[in-house]
């Protein structure tokens, strides 16, 4: 994971998150086409390809309109520093800092942002005092099996994307967390303005979701 550092552009948090769904499963949740996604379900790793939902202008000039089909493209969790060889161990994963410079510019144009669907996503818990062991707690939303973090994706050596981040909602708090990934509530137009709003409206999104809707998933 990447710790962030000076410059501000990445924090360590989410190790791991799965999308236990199929690319036509995701591309009818979220309106999607799913085009050629080979993407069967399974877990995401830091370096690892992913699907994410885009209506940016990728092969496309300008940004797309709402109520246009989003697009299902692989992209790899983890944009590479600027200044740096491109080494998917040091991808910067999450945005932490919403008015980074290095961020600022994709997340004020709406066709950088994007959706990345999940369906659990793995949190280490606190120190054990007896056994000074982590454990792995995989959470997921009761309202929504199937949800979408508020995503930001980047185009420069490689298709690339992170999370964005906000404050730790009382379930990430107990696992000594200070933040977690932005999970989108399951309301279309929420999606519809992270997508395509203007940025006043969609930072406004970038809230703890409620902890009373996060469970721990058994099994995961």
């Amino acid at each position: 994971m990447v710790n962030e550092s000076k410059r501000g552009k990445s924090v360590a948090m989410t190790v791991l998150y799965r999308l236990d769904a199929t690319a036509d499963e995701v591309a009818a949740r979220f309106g999607a086409a799913a085009g050629s996604d080979p993407w069967s379900g399974g877990h995401i790793a830091p370096g690892q390809f992913a699907p994410v939902l885009t209506a940016g202008r990728e092969a496309i000039a300008g940004p797309g309109r709402a109520g246009q089909p989003l697009r299902m493209v692989p992209r790899l969790w983890g944009v590479p520093p600027p200044g740096m060889p491109v080494d998917v161990r040091q991808g910067v994963l999450s945005v932490r800092n919403l008015a980074s410079p290095f961020w600022i510019g994709n997340l004020r144009n709406s066709e950088f942002r994007c959706l990345v669907p999940a369906t659990s996503v793995m949190e280490w818990g606190k120190v054990d005092p007896v056994t000074g062991k982590r454990r792995a707690h995989w959470l997921g939303c009761s309202d929504q099996p199937l949800f979408a973090f508020a995503g930001v994706w980047k185009d420069s050596e490689v298709p690339s994307f992170a999370l964005v981040t906000c404050e730790a909602n009382a379930a990430w708090r107990a696992l000594g967390r200070e933040t977690m990934p932005a999970i989108l509530a399951p309301d279309p137009a929420a999606l519809q303005v992270w997508l395509h709003g203007d940025w006043d409206r969609a930072a406004a999104l970038v809230v703890p979701y409620s902890s009373s809707l996060i469970g721990e998933l058994a099994g995961a």
